[in-house]
């Protein structure tokens, strides 16, 4: 491009727009910039460091995001278009992926392409739906299941049984129990720190998790950084693999080590504790995502039954009023349900004369 041009563009107030068979230059005044494009996994390479700590999640967000580069087929892009997002979504269902990991694989792109955005990456974004969940059945160990299972895995590995009682009496995940340091661990509360959610929380100890918690004397008399740093999550899952196939529930998928969480939240529901005390006990961001246990809190609707039993002629000569489910809306006054049964009028005051003048 000749100074002249420039000159001219710059006195005009205009951009000019040139292209090339590789690169795309934007002209504005006197300051050049070049629209560059990227793929997928070049963005991530560039940020998941800042965007995802270590640890199992962002394994995950690396298996979504290689996945969405494969579809997309190695493209470069330097705008992200909603035609491209909606095919996207189109190839994950026709691969047999359900709305719920559709909604986990978009989220992660979601922050990516947020980022990538923020930084002038790229120049424009889709909008982000998130698709419609079935509300799927939730899992949980049974008293006698737990204490098949557990007896297995104590068998293979004492550290690992004291891992699973912790994980099943406090329902935290195994990333919090696994990070766990003594300064954690106050009398008879424990504190999480690492969270899926960046809240700390700190809930009481069980008898059973003091217990657990306690490590037996070494030899050379140096104990590890926490009750579990002995182990870690690779560990964990092949002793939990082995002991499951032992007891017969190797073909049960959902019996993996967050079934634990899942068994602690429902106990604490079916044992009366409220929602909202519940959610705070696992740390969940949303009361949405503990409501899902609220389907176990049964005992609310049992005087529903007691209605339901009775004889018909019983309850019909029950009055709205003696109703516990009774409505203000519904229920008669004692005028109204005489004259309902067909009783005598109540006799209505005499009407004052007026005296003339």
């Amino acid at each position: 491009m000749s100074n002249e041009a420039v000159q001219e563009a710059k006195a005009s107030g205009h951009f000019a727009v040139f292209s090339s068979q590789n690169s795309k230059f934007n002209y504005t005044f006197n300051k050049i910039r070049e629209v560059k494009s990227y793929r997928i996994g070049e963005l991530f390479a560039a940020y998941r460091d800042i965007l995802w700590d270590d640890g199992r999640h962002k394994y995950n967000v690396s298996s979504f995001i290689g996945e969405i580069d494969e579809i997309l087929l190695g493209e470069r892009f330097s705008t992200f278009d909603q035609n491209t997002l909606d095919n996207l979504i189109g190839t994950l269902r026709q691969r047999g992926n359900s709305n719920a990991t559709i909604n986990r694989k978009m989220a992660a792109l979601s922050k990516l392409l947020r980022k990538a955005h923020k930084m002038g990456d790229i120049h424009s974004l889709p909008e982000f739906r998130r698709q419609k969940e079935r509300a799927g059945r939730i899992r949980f160990l049974e008293r006698d299941e737990e204490a098949r299972l557990f007896a297995a895995i104590k068998s293979r590995s004492e550290d690992a049984y004291r891992l699973s009682v912790f994980l099943v009496d406090t329902g935290c995940r195994l990333g919090e129990a696994l990070g766990l340091i003594w300064n954690d661990i106050q009398e008879h509360r424990v504190s999480f720190w690492i969270t899926k959610s960046g809240r700390s929380r700190t809930i009481p100890m069980t008898e059973r998790v003091k217990e657990v918690i306690k490590l037996p004397p070494t030899t050379e008399g140096r104990r590890p950084k926490g009750p579990f740093a002995m182990l870690n999550q690779p560990q964990y899952r092949a002793i939990w693999n082995e002991a499951k196939a032992e007891v017969g529930l190797g073909a049960d998928e959902q019996v993996v080590p967050h079934i634990l969480r899942h068994t602690c939240a429902s106990r604490l529901v079916q044992g009366g504790i409220d929602i909202r005390r519940v959610q705070m006990w696992l740390g969940h961001q949303t009361l949405s995502m503990t409501m899902r246990y609220a389907h176990l809190a049964t005992n609310d609707l049992d005087g529903c039954v007691t209605v339901l039993e009775k004889p018909r002629g019983e309850q019909s000569s029950r009055t709205a009023e003696s109703s516990m489910f009774a409505s203000p809306l519904t229920t008669l006054s004692p005028a109204q349900a005489s004259q309902k049964q067909g009783g005598p009028e109540p006799a209505k005051a005499p009407r004052k004369r007026s005296k003339g003048k």
